[in-house]
């Protein structure tokens, strides 16, 4: 495994920089160096052959006259002129012996030419230690000349002895002259190295400072080349960096300061909210006794006017007196519609609208709700449609009141936006489970539809799509969105479509429960399965509605547009069971007496649709038992019950039954500041009871109580002494009546008025404008006459409270007594007095459908009781009461039930 060694950037730098400078400069220096020496021996033997070849042709005549005083004088002078350089000079003979000299030297053989050698090549040079011999033969041309040849005879030779310390010593400066280059160029080298390395090291220090986080770190000075560049990088790096973290600084500082004035902020907003929320409850505080004194205000007139307009209509009165007086009426109904539509809303949205959940039959409640709307639809002549999937289940379980209202709203908007063509009302089974279905109904209209630049609005309180329509056809802006609300609360939706001058269709789904019980007597098929029956309608969704309800039934329906087709129909088949014939359909008596023969032959019985009064005609047919009257819209029990020969249901709007005379020998008292208002219940009361008495302040009903004993105890809540709820309370505490059913009689009508009303102490209310009805259902359950006593259960107050349908009294009766089980061990077990209450409201609401008068009044008595914060401990008389009553209650009813 090799070991890798690392070595640090300036290692690296040094090498690399300094190996090659150093390599270089040695190569160069040694190479200089060289050269410099052989220039210098070069020029050495340069100077020498300089002086020892002239000098040779001089001693030529020395030689040749063997005249040795001239030669030593010329030897010396050439010694004396060159004796920096010249160390000797010595003339030999041809035999090699010396001559003359220029210095005396003891060894003459150091430049003595060996004997071995010659000089035939001319000048030759040797070189011993510090000295260079140079011989150079000194040849005579005039002996050549005479002996008549060109050969030159060579009469001896020069040795020249050259002193090379000077040229050593150039050689020495040559060679520290290249040292010193060399070593100052590596110097610089580790000069510009040593700076580059300052650098380099600079730059990453700064790198490690910035990377410490020292921003501040800058590279000072010039650099060259990309080292510039590198440098102004960093700088601008860190002058980034630097900028960024300023800025995030900044931006953190920002944050901080944003976050704290934040945190300030929502500390002032908790307190402006927290002061808001309790303006907000004192505000809605304020806004709902202004909407209940306002309810008082306007509901107690139209009390007295409506109360005593119904009372009016009751007496002998010309038939114009009695239009005036229905056009009263309905006008004073149409301003407490106003009112409720407000009221609803605000109780919508301030949450505190409360639904009921109790069985009801779905087929007869739109019934009831279709026929109160109709009348203004046929005064229209408009076509009113209503089909009903047979697959939707009729006995439902929820606050029927509300789809009612959500049906009427939606309907009478259709039919007061329509002003010739269809209204159609349409329900379908859209999901089932076994507890619950999904219902979707559709309101379609043929009216002047709405706009889409308006339908954004359509929802929207107090608004409506167009600002003249509410001039042309009235109505507050309520109605929809109130309808909104409710449908929303009960876990539906609601949408429409529409088109200008096309009409409009709104829909909404609602989940509703279903009952665990038939509220209504199923409708048997057999009578009537198989049966023919032929329709008169030349209104096609009017026809194709009847006809798919006879499919239903099972029956074998055919279709007729006119009475010539109807004729012709009958004339060509067999005689069928039931004619039915749309009223409306028929120009005129002589047209259908036209075809009144074949009618009676093979007509069977004939049923006459009416919308609305039926015409004069029509009422003759039935008074003659030709014809049998049905009032649309079409209902199906209305038409099943003339189908089979059962008694019709009455007209839409029966005439006012005569005064009711006094059946119960009771005394009760009414109290009421108002006059009218006073006069109208006691006027009322009087039609049901024997003994009224009247009291017109909290004081003198409580005086009154003390004296008297009451059967029941009619109490206005707002009066200027005493308010009714003070003065319930003292009655209960101190008078002869403290055990009569007090009744609170108020306009108010928010939600939370009827707790506050039961904790109080009273045991049930009614609401202003009084209904006659309302009143004498109040009256049967908390009041029992003498001839009746008090019963533990009260068969007849059973089928009141089941709408007279004894089965489902018997059946109400009996869930109840199955109940009572479970309520005492729910009684024993109760942990806490949340627990109580909720098990005595669940008793109290079961009792209000079962006929159980005392029952109720004590489930009553002791909820409004535990509302009021009493303890368990504290009513455990109570509690010991209605376990006794319970019992009573189980051993009544099973007789009861077996019987």
């Amino acid at each position: 495994m090799k070991t890798v060694t690392k070595y640090s950037l300036r290692t690296w730098v040094l090498v690399l920089a300094l190996a090659p400078t150093m390599l270089v400069g040695l190569l160069l220096g040694g190479y200089f160096t060289s050269s410099r020496f052989s220039e210098l021996e070069q020029t050495l033997l340069r100077q020498g052959t300089n002086i020892i070849e002239p000098l040779a042709i001089a001693s030529e005549y020395g030689l040749l006259m063997n005249n040795r005083e001239y030669t030593k004088r010329l030897i010396d002078l050439t010694h004396r002129q060159n004796s920096g350089l010249v160390q000797s000079i010595a003339v030999f003979d041809n035999q090699n012996q010396i001559f003359v000299s220029s210095k005396y030297h003891r060894d003459f053989e150091l430049i003595k030419l060996p004997e071995n050698r010659d000089l035939n090549r001319g000048t030759q040079v040797e070189h011993f230690g510090d000295t260079l011999v140079l011989r150079t033969p000194v040849m005579s041309e005039s002996t050549a000349s005479a002996l008549g040849n060109n050969r030159l005879t060579q009469l001896g030779y020069i040795a020249l002895q050259l002193n090379k310390h000077e040229a050593l010593l150039e050689q020495y400066r040559a060679a520290v002259a290249a040292f010193i280059i060399v070593l100052i160029g590596v110097q610089l080298n580790l000069l510009f190295t040593f700076r580059l390395l300052k650098n380099v090291t600079e730059m990453v220090r700064a790198v490690a400072k910035i990377r410490e986080g020292k921003l501040d770190t800058r590279l000072q000075g010039d650099l060259i080349g990309e080292l510039d560049h590198l440098k102004r990088g960093i700088n601008a790096m860190a002058a980034s960096l630097s900028e960024y973290h300023n800025e995030m600084q900044q931006n953190i500082d920002q944050a901080t300061s944003d976050l704290r004035e934040t945190l300030e902020q929502i500390e002032i907003q908790n307190v402006e909210l927290d002061i808001a929320k309790k303006r907000a409850l004192e505000a809605s505080r304020i806004k709902s006794e202004f909407l209940a004194n306002m309810s008082h205000e306007l509901r107690t007139p139209l009390n007295g006017v409506i109360g005593f307009t119904r009372q009016l209509l009751k007496t002998p009165l010309h038939d114009n007196q009695k239009d005036y007086l229905r056009t009263i009426e309905r006008s004073a109904s149409n301003l407490l519609s106003i009112i409720n539509d407000i009221l609803d809303f605000s109780k919508l949205e301030a949450g505190k609208m409360v639904l009921d959940n109790v069985p009801f039959a779905l087929r007869d409640s739109l019934d009831e709700t279709l026929t109160l709307l109709s009348g203004s639809a046929y005064d229209k002549g408009l076509e009113m449609v209503v089909e009903i999937d047979e697959r939707v289940p009729d006995s439902l379980c929820g606050d029927v009141m509300r789809i009612q209202q959500v049906i009427t709203n939606l309907m009478g908007n259709a039919i007061k936006f329509t002003d010739k063509g269809s209204v159609r009302l349409s329900l379908d089974l859209a999901d089932e489970s076994a507890e619950r279905v999904l219902l979707r109904a559709e309101v379609s209209d043929t009216g002047i539809g709405i706009a889409e630049e308006q339908q954004p609005m359509l929802f929207q309180a107090f608004g409506q799509a167009d600002s003249s329509v509410s001039r042309r056809f009235g109505g507050t802006g309520l109605g929809l969105v109130i309808t909104k609300r409710l449908v929303n609360q009960m876990e539906g939706q609601i949408g429409f479509t529409s088109h200008q001058n096309q009409g409009s269709t709104f829909w909404f789904t609602l989940s509703i429960e279903k009952s665990g019980f038939s509220i209504s007597d199923p409708l048997a098929k057999a009578p009537i399965q198989g049966a023919r029956v032929v329709v008169l309608e030349s209104r096609r969704l009017s026809r194709n509605a009847l006809v798919r309800q006879f499919e239903q039934w099972h029956m074998l329906p055919s279709a007729t547009g006119t009475l010539l087709a109807l004729s012709d129909t009958l004339v060509a088949n067999p005689p069928v069971d039931y004619t039915v014939i749309a009223t409306a359909s028929v120009p005129s008596y002589d047209a259908l007496a036209a075809i009144l023969p074949t009618l009676e032959a093979k007509g069977g019985q004939l049923l006459l649709l009416c919308e609305g009064e039926p015409v004069s005609w029509a009422r003759q047919m039935a008074d003659q038992e030709k014809a049998r009257l049905v009032a649309m819209p079409m209902s199906q029990r209305r038409l099943y019950s003339s189908l089979c020969l059962e008694e019709l249901a009455p007209a839409p709007m029966p005439e006012p039954a005569p005064p009711v005379t006094p059946q119960h020998p009771l005394k009760v008292l009414a109290v009421d500041d108002n006059p009218a208002n006073l006069k109208l219940i006691a006027t009322l009361l009087r039609e049901l009871v024997a003994e009224v008495d009247t009291a017109t302040g909290g004081q003198s009903a409580i005086e009154l109580c003390r004296q008297h004993r009451y059967d029941a105890v009619f109490m206005d809540i707002q009066m200027p002494d005493i308010d009714g709820l003070m003065a319930t309370q003292a009655i209960r505490m101190d008078s002869r009546s403290r055990h009569s059913p007090v009744i609170a009689v108020t306009a108010h009508a928010m939600g939370d008025e009827r707790e506050k009303i039961l904790a109080s102490g009273m045991d049930d209310y009614l609401t202003k404008p009084i209904d006659e009805a309302d009143l004498r259902q109040v009256l049967m359950r908390w009041v029992r006459s003498p001839k009746q006593g008090d019963s533990v259960v009260d068969w007849s107050l059973a089928l009141t409270q089941a709408g007279g349908n004894a089965d489902l009294a018997r059946e109400m009766l009996a869930m109840l007594v199955d109940s009572i089980p479970a309520t005492r061990d729910q009684l024993d077990e109760a942990q806490s007095d949340n627990e109580l209450v909720r098990t005595i409201h669940k008793l109290h609401g079961a009792t209000c459908y079962s006929g159980v008068p005392a029952l109720q009044k004590l489930c009553a008595q002791l909820e409004a009781a535990l509302k009021q914060g009493n303890s368990a401990e504290s009513l455990q008389p109570e509690l010991l009461e209605l376990r006794d009553e319970l019992d009573k209650v189980e051993s009544a009813a099973k007789a009861i039930l077996a019987a």
